[in-house]
Protein backbone atom coordinates (compact mmCIF):
# COMPACT_ATOMS: atom_id res chain seq x y z
CA UNK A 1 0.00 0.00 0.00
CA UNK A 2 1.08 3.33 -0.91
CA UNK A 3 2.76 5.43 2.27
CA UNK A 4 0.84 8.36 1.39
CA UNK A 5 -1.89 6.79 1.65
CA UNK A 6 -1.43 5.15 5.15
CA UNK A 7 -0.52 8.18 6.24
CA UNK A 8 -3.96 10.20 5.65
CA UNK A 9 -5.61 6.89 6.78
CA UNK A 10 -4.10 6.76 10.43
CA UNK A 11 -4.25 10.56 9.86
CA UNK A 12 -8.48 10.53 9.27
CA UNK A 13 -8.37 7.74 12.39
CA UNK A 14 -6.24 9.75 15.02
CA UNK A 15 -9.01 12.84 14.30
CA UNK A 16 -11.84 10.25 14.43
CA UNK A 17 -10.73 8.61 17.77
CA UNK A 18 -9.66 11.98 19.78
CA UNK A 19 -13.52 13.81 18.31
CA UNK A 20 -14.83 10.43 19.66
CA UNK A 21 -13.15 10.87 22.71
CA UNK A 22 -13.62 14.42 23.37
CA UNK A 23 -17.08 13.71 23.38
CA UNK A 24 -17.01 10.92 25.70
CA UNK A 25 -14.97 12.97 28.00
CA UNK A 26 -17.67 15.88 27.70
CA UNK A 27 -20.06 13.23 29.30
CA UNK A 28 -18.05 11.38 31.23
CA UNK A 29 -16.51 13.74 33.23
CA UNK A 30 -19.41 15.34 34.41
CA UNK A 31 -21.21 12.36 35.15
CA UNK A 32 -18.05 11.31 37.15
CA UNK A 33 -19.21 14.23 39.51
CA UNK A 34 -22.98 13.51 39.48
CA UNK A 35 -24.23 15.66 36.53
CA UNK A 36 -25.32 13.61 33.96
CA UNK A 37 -27.48 15.63 32.58
CA UNK A 38 -25.15 18.32 32.38
CA UNK A 39 -22.67 15.64 30.69
CA UNK A 40 -25.58 14.88 28.26
CA UNK A 41 -25.83 18.32 27.50
CA UNK A 42 -22.41 18.66 26.78
CA UNK A 43 -22.20 15.61 24.25
CA UNK A 44 -25.02 16.43 22.62
CA UNK A 45 -23.17 19.90 21.80
CA UNK A 46 -20.21 18.70 20.68
CA UNK A 47 -21.51 15.42 18.45
CA UNK A 48 -23.78 18.66 16.64
CA UNK A 49 -20.45 21.29 16.48
CA UNK A 50 -18.93 17.90 15.06
CA UNK A 51 -22.02 16.82 12.82
CA UNK A 52 -22.31 20.84 11.52
CA UNK A 53 -18.63 20.45 10.75
CA UNK A 54 -18.49 17.38 8.73
CA UNK A 55 -21.65 18.15 6.97
CA UNK A 56 -20.49 21.82 6.03
CA UNK A 57 -17.13 19.75 4.08
CA UNK A 58 -19.36 17.36 2.33
CA UNK A 59 -21.95 19.57 1.28
CA UNK A 60 -19.43 22.54 0.60
CA UNK A 61 -20.57 23.11 -3.10
CA UNK A 62 -24.46 23.50 -1.97
CA UNK A 63 -23.94 26.07 0.89
CA UNK A 64 -21.96 28.32 -1.71
CA UNK A 65 -24.39 31.67 -2.07
CA UNK A 66 -24.70 34.21 -4.29
CA UNK A 67 -23.69 36.23 -1.63
CA UNK A 68 -20.43 34.51 -1.10
CA UNK A 69 -19.91 34.84 -4.76
CA UNK A 70 -20.55 38.50 -4.85
CA UNK A 71 -18.48 38.99 -1.52
CA UNK A 72 -15.52 37.09 -3.41
CA UNK A 73 -15.77 39.35 -6.50
CA UNK A 74 -15.77 42.34 -3.82
CA UNK A 75 -12.18 41.26 -3.20
CA UNK A 76 -10.91 42.83 -6.19
CA UNK A 77 -13.44 45.56 -6.55
CA UNK A 78 -15.62 44.25 -8.82
CA UNK A 79 -19.17 44.93 -8.25
CA UNK A 80 -22.08 43.51 -9.21
CA UNK A 81 -25.32 46.22 -8.90
CA UNK A 82 -27.54 44.44 -11.21
CA UNK A 83 -29.44 40.87 -10.24
CA UNK A 84 -26.99 37.89 -11.31
CA UNK A 85 -27.54 34.12 -11.22
CA UNK A 86 -25.69 31.75 -9.51
CA UNK A 87 -24.79 28.87 -12.74
CA UNK A 88 -22.65 26.44 -11.46
CA UNK A 89 -20.14 26.20 -7.90
CA UNK A 90 -17.55 23.10 -7.51
CA UNK A 91 -14.57 22.53 -4.95
CA UNK A 92 -12.34 20.18 -5.66
CA UNK A 93 -8.75 19.43 -3.95
CA UNK A 94 -7.75 18.69 -0.21
CA UNK A 95 -3.90 19.75 -0.48
CA UNK A 96 -4.81 21.26 -4.52
CA UNK A 97 -7.45 23.40 -3.77
CA UNK A 98 -9.46 24.26 -6.55
CA UNK A 99 -12.58 26.68 -6.71
CA UNK A 100 -14.73 27.81 -9.44
CA UNK A 101 -18.29 29.20 -9.97
CA UNK A 102 -19.98 30.85 -12.94
CA UNK A 103 -22.23 33.16 -12.99
CA UNK A 104 -24.86 34.78 -15.76
CA UNK A 105 -24.63 38.40 -15.28
CA UNK A 106 -26.22 41.47 -16.85
CA UNK A 107 -25.38 43.39 -19.98
CA UNK A 108 -24.78 46.68 -18.04
CA UNK A 109 -22.00 44.66 -15.02
CA UNK A 110 -20.77 42.89 -17.68
CA UNK A 111 -19.97 46.15 -19.77
CA UNK A 112 -18.72 47.76 -16.30
CA UNK A 113 -16.17 44.79 -15.62
CA UNK A 114 -14.64 44.64 -19.09
CA UNK A 115 -14.25 48.40 -18.97
CA UNK A 116 -12.44 48.44 -15.72
CA UNK A 117 -10.32 45.65 -17.28
CA UNK A 118 -9.13 47.34 -20.69
CA UNK A 119 -8.87 50.78 -19.16
CA UNK A 120 -6.31 49.17 -16.19
CA UNK A 121 -2.75 50.41 -16.74
CA UNK A 122 -1.55 46.70 -17.40
CA UNK A 123 -4.27 46.05 -20.22
CA UNK A 124 -3.12 43.47 -22.97
CA UNK A 125 -5.02 43.53 -25.81
CA UNK A 126 -5.93 40.39 -27.92
CA UNK A 127 -3.28 37.81 -26.10
CA UNK A 128 -2.97 34.91 -28.36
CA UNK A 129 -3.74 32.43 -25.10
CA UNK A 130 -4.62 33.10 -21.93
CA UNK A 131 -1.21 32.94 -19.64
CA UNK A 132 -0.95 32.22 -16.32
CA UNK A 133 0.30 35.33 -13.91
CA UNK A 134 2.69 32.81 -11.47
CA UNK A 135 4.99 31.89 -13.83
CA UNK A 136 7.80 34.40 -13.33
CA UNK A 137 6.27 35.97 -10.01
CA UNK A 138 7.75 34.35 -6.84
CA UNK A 139 6.20 31.69 -4.71
CA UNK A 140 6.53 33.19 -1.07
CA UNK A 141 7.18 36.93 0.43
CA UNK A 142 8.06 38.00 3.74
CA UNK A 143 5.01 38.83 5.81
CA UNK A 144 6.34 42.80 6.00
CA UNK A 145 6.59 43.28 2.16
CA UNK A 146 3.47 41.93 0.68
CA UNK A 147 3.75 42.02 -3.01
CA UNK A 148 0.85 41.51 -5.35
CA UNK A 149 0.56 41.09 -9.39
CA UNK A 150 -2.30 41.49 -11.78
CA UNK A 151 -2.96 41.06 -15.43
CA UNK A 152 -5.53 42.51 -17.48
CA UNK A 153 -6.10 41.05 -21.15
CA UNK A 154 -8.21 40.07 -23.62
CA UNK A 155 -8.10 36.98 -25.66
CA UNK A 156 -10.49 36.24 -28.70
CA UNK A 157 -13.16 34.49 -26.63
CA UNK A 158 -12.61 36.49 -23.29
CA UNK A 159 -11.44 39.52 -20.94
CA UNK A 160 -9.72 38.57 -18.43
CA UNK A 161 -8.18 39.74 -14.44
CA UNK A 162 -6.17 37.72 -13.19
CA UNK A 163 -4.52 38.09 -9.47
CA UNK A 164 -1.33 36.53 -7.93
CA UNK A 165 0.02 37.02 -4.27
CA UNK A 166 2.66 35.09 -3.06
CA UNK A 167 2.16 34.58 0.96
CA UNK A 168 4.75 33.56 4.00
CA UNK A 169 6.54 30.28 3.84
CA UNK A 170 3.98 27.50 4.14
CA UNK A 171 1.26 28.88 2.92
CA UNK A 172 -0.43 28.75 -0.02
CA UNK A 173 0.00 32.02 -2.92
CA UNK A 174 -3.14 33.17 -3.76
CA UNK A 175 -4.23 33.40 -7.37
CA UNK A 176 -7.69 34.26 -9.11
CA UNK A 177 -8.81 34.63 -12.48
CA UNK A 178 -11.69 36.29 -13.42
CA UNK A 179 -12.89 35.56 -16.98
CA UNK A 180 -16.20 37.36 -18.98
CA UNK A 181 -16.96 35.42 -21.46
CA UNK A 182 -17.60 37.47 -25.24
CA UNK A 183 -20.73 35.88 -26.83
CA UNK A 184 -22.26 35.13 -23.37
CA UNK A 185 -22.91 37.76 -20.32
CA UNK A 186 -21.19 35.07 -18.46
CA UNK A 187 -18.34 35.22 -15.36
CA UNK A 188 -15.98 32.65 -14.68
CA UNK A 189 -14.25 33.11 -11.17
CA UNK A 190 -11.59 30.31 -10.24
CA UNK A 191 -9.52 30.67 -7.18
CA UNK A 192 -6.14 27.89 -8.00
CA UNK A 193 -3.65 27.10 -4.71
CA UNK A 194 -1.35 24.55 -5.66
Amino acid sequence: MDSFLIFWILIILLIVGLTIGLIYLGYWIPKRFGKRKLGKWIAGILSIAVLSFILSVVFEDELFFKSDAKGLLAEHNIELKDDYKLNSNEFTGIKDFYHRFELTISETDKSRITNKITNAENYQHLVDEPTDIRLDKPRYADSKNRVEFTANYQTEREYIYEYYRPNERGYTPTYNRISIIKAENKLIYENISD
